[in-house]
């Protein structure tokens, strides 16, 4: 069966599969894209009035045509989401991919399953994540959080309101903000913008912050001066993530980058 992940940002033209089983959009759909995202800014009476609004929409747009639609969160349900959201801390996305498959082919990617689980048992599957033993205790705090608060109602979590959302995530060991927000953003298809390590060094690369700013800071940098919307917010942190890796490296490749025309 082809997988079609429901977390992508929305489609305005029927999905092409390739032969690897995954979901693709053409160039008709990225466009479609932008365009209901400049609709919807206008039908908000929202302009890009800051100096700082245009510059980031002009980042989108670069990495947006280098790269096309990123189609992230690769998830098939919330909670798959959920659960790489932990596993992927300080590890790169393919060794999530293999614990989550560990995770399912045990039985235990439901939330009944990992609450009934020991920290040990999850290790065990999650190994290839890296940090078993963390990661695992941390899981285990994040599904006692769900039972405890929500009656074990994963929809009923995903439908609370953002700061309240937040903060109870934030409330749970092991859960930082990183975390909590991609929880927020991709999970609960909720608009709120993550930051990560390779948002700070692009930024910082580009002039747009300090080496000191704070999460917080170049979290409001996104929020304070784009449009309110989810899958803006998704598509955008999905290419910074992906330009962080394949060009804003330690060493960077600036003459390759999307981004390159700001530097040269």
């Amino acid at each position: 069966m082809f997988r079609v992940y429901k977390f992508m940002v929305r489609r305005t033209t029927e999905p092409m599969i390739d032969m690897t089983g995954k979901t693709r959009v053409s160039f008709q759909t990225c466009q479609g894209i932008i365009d209901f995202v400049k609709i919807e800014m206008k039908a908000k009476r929202i302009t890009l009035k800051t100096q700082t609004g245009q510059r980031l929409m002009e980042m989108f747009d670069l990495m947006f045509a280098h790269f096309g639609p990123r189609h992230w969160w690769p998830a098939e349900t919330e909670l798959e989401v959920i659960v790489g959201a932990v596993l992927t801390q300080n590890t790169n996305w393919k060794n999530v991919e293999k614990a989550i498959l560990n995770l399912k082919e045990r039985g235990l990617l439901s939330l009944k399953a990992l609450f009934s689980a020991s920290a040990d048992e999850l290790a065990l599957e999650i190994r290839p994540a890296g940090y078993y033993n963390i990661k695992a205790r941390r899981l285990k705090n994040l599904i006692s959080f769900i039972e405890d608060h929500y009656g074990g109602n994963l929809a009923s979590m995903l439908e609370d309101d953002i700061t309240g959302l937040r903060h109870g995530l934030l409330s749970v060991n092991g859960i930082g903000p990183e975390t909590a927000d991609s929880i927020i953003l991709y999970a609960a298809n909720r608009p709120i913008f993550v930051v990560d390590a390779y948002t700070h060094r692009i930024l910082k690369r580009h002039g747009m912050v300090e080496d000191t700013v704070t999460y917080q800071d170049m979290q409001e940098l996104f929020m304070d001066n784009l449009p309110e919307d989810t899958r803006l917010f998704n598509e955008f942190h999905a290419l910074i993530v992906e330009t962080g890796k394949d060009y804003c490296r330690k060493k960077p490749l600036c003459d390759k980058c999307p981004l390159g025309i700001y530097l040269s």
